[in-house]
């Protein structure tokens, strides 16, 4: 799952980003109006965290040209401003949820959870595969019933193989469900998260099988 947060505020947008990552999130963070904008046109992502109160461009305005372009992206805006008068007009002009600076971080992380299961209605929130079970809101997996504890890196390959099942992934596709802007990751270090995720998974006999030179696919489960 891939997370906007447009905050100008750049201790408050450091501390949301590291918190975020910690629950197996990958995060960008920009912070201005205009970076929000252009951000939002270029990239998918399944949530968007907005400061109403942003420069150059405020939040209001990437709200209505979010929402002029057809996209149903979950938004929850932030801001300082908590009158009546605010919440409406945030609400009207298209977010799904609003939360009032300060704010507990817990609540925070609640109500990301909260609307990324919203952009997935319609879909199936727990994703199964042979033994294999994984719950795409809590972020955790269960092999033969037992949770397996994962990296948020292991999380989000598996995430990746399990809404690609049987199809060919590639090296590339997992750089980008994965990692945030500039952020570089090499083949070989996929091929080492792959090969820790396949120890992790095999025992119940769910295999990620390697097409040399093209990427990998989560194989069909075997009969049990």
């Amino acid at each position: 799952m891939r997370i906007l947060i447009a905050e100008d505020d750049p201790h408050l947008a450091e501390g949301l980003v590291q918190s975020l990552r910690n629950e197996g999130y990958a995060v960008n963070d920009v912070k201005s109006g205009e970076e929000a904008d252009l951000a939002l046109e270029t990239n998918d992502f399944d949530l968007l965290i907005l400061d109403i109160g942003l420069p150059r461009t405020s939040g209001l305005e990437v709200l209505r040209r979010l929402r002029a372009r057809k996209s149903a992206l979950p938004v929850l805006v932030l801001t300082a401003l908590n009158s009546v008068n605010d919440r409406v007009a945030g609400l009207d002009a298209g977010a799904d949820d609003y939360l009032a600076k300060p704010f507990d971080l817990a609540e925070l992380k609640a109500r990301v959870r909260a609307l990324i299961r919203r952009g997935i209605a319609g879909r199936t929130t727990l994703l199964k595969h042979g033994a294999l079970s994984y719950d795409q809101i809590g972020r955790v997996a269960w092999l033969n019933g037992e949770r397996i504890e994962l990296s948020g890196r292991e999380i989000s390959l598996l995430e990746t193989f399990l809404q690609r099942a049987g199809r060919l992934v590639s090296k590339d596709q997992l750089v980008n469900h994965m990692c945030e802007w500039g952020e570089e990751v090499s083949g070989n270090a996929i091929e080492v998260y792959v090969h820790r995720l396949r120890k992790k998974l095999e025992p119940g006999g769910v295999h990620i099988v390697t097409v040399r030179g093209l990427g990998y696919s989560l194989d069909k489960p075997e009969p049990g």
